[in-house]
């Protein structure tokens, strides 16, 4: 298996791109191609120490930056690593493509090069949340922040064909993301994605409140992007804060508390663990015709690595070819 990487993408790029795909082609096998400026690729791989033989390098010249606009850098920088990589991903060069660059620019160049799946209007993003029962799929967290109705009824049934190849549910239960549980809650817009959802042959259970998420309410979440993305936000910011509070009570508190969190130490970095974004890598660019996983722009190497895993699962469990059936179904 082949997976192109975006060597330019990200907060510390090309550092930890290289050194995710270093880690990957050790631990998963995988070969890589790494897409960017060739000169400072090598270096960092020089660092790194291979494996050489498992990784291949394509120039880039030119990169898109986190705070371009998408569709204008998308069309003037052809030589970005972005397009470069997707365009590699569509010649069949390679089976997936990751990157943590401009989230924008690779759902932009995704749609217009990969194109869609047959029975998709609008790609979403897909990320696994961490709840107190079970892992819970929530899309979309960013692709498409003004979808219609119908849109979200397309993420519920790709979200579904995700959940029960993946992730093995067998039934996924079917949530919309709302401020209450009644039906009569929530935009008109919601109210129409309601009923839309309510008719179909998923297995929809209503409205789910945020907070109903974190208690595994549902095996599957769909919302718009624009409130995905906050919801995604305000959960990375919290389990942020919450960690750096319990740093600073501890570090405060007297020897007989210290000496218990020192005792219970080991059920913390089980939480962490647990809740860390790292240890799921990246999420899914589901709807295009490829296999596209976008990381976080300030991933470390494990994570990078990690999404790398999750783009060869993805092309184990052909997920786009169950979801062009359940599209049909349709």
């Amino acid at each position: 298996m082949k997976i192109v990487v975006d060597a330019m993408g990200g907060d510390r790029a090309p550092a930890v791109p290289v050194a995710g795909a270093v880690l990957a082609a050790k631990e998963i096998g995988c070969d890589i191609i790494l897409v960017g400026c060739e000169k400072t690729i090598k270096g960092v791989l020089d660092k790194c120490g291979g494996p050489f033989g498992k990784i291949e390098i394509v120039n880039a010249s030119e990169t898109i930056r986190m705070d371009e606009q998408a569709a204008i850098s998308v069309r003037k920088k052809r030589d970005s690593s972005i397009v470069r990589a997707v365009e590699i991903l569509k010649n069949k060069e390679a089976d997936a493509l990751v990157s943590a660059g401009n989230t924008g620019a690779v759902v932009c160049a995704a749609t217009l090069s990969l194109r869609l799946l047959p029975g998709v209007d609008r790609p979403g993003i897909a990320v696994v949340f961490p709840t107190l029962t079970k892992p819970c799929l929530v899309i979309d967290v960013g692709a498409n922040i003004d979808p219609k109705p119908l849109h979200l009824l397309q993420y519920g049934i790709m979200g579904d064909a995700c959940s029960r190849h993946v992730l093995n549910k067998e039934r996924p239960t079917v949530a919309l993301l709302n401020i209450g549980e009644e039906s009569t809650k929530g935009t008109d817009f919601v109210k129409e994605a309601h009923i839309l959802l309510s008719e179909s042959k998923l297995n929809f259970i209503g409205n789910i409140e945020p907070k109903e998420v974190y208690e595994g309410g549902a095996d599957v979440v769909v919302c718009d992007g624009f409130i995905g993305n906050v919801f995604l936000k305000v959960t990375e910011g919290f389990a942020d804060a919450a960690s750096e509070l319990l740093k600073r009570e501890l570090k405060a508190s007297n020897w007989m508390t210290k000496f218990g969190a020192i005792l219970t130490l080991p059920t913390f970095k089980s939480i962490k663990k647990r809740v860390d974004a790292t240890e799921y890598g990246g999420a899914p660019l589901m709807g295009v015709d490829g296999r596209v996983i976008i990381a976080h722009g300030s991933a470390n190497d494990v994570a990078i690595k990690n999404a790398i895993k999750v783009s060869a699962e993805y092309v184990n469990h052909h997920v786009n070819a169950h979801i062009i059936e359940e599209l049909e179904n349709y």
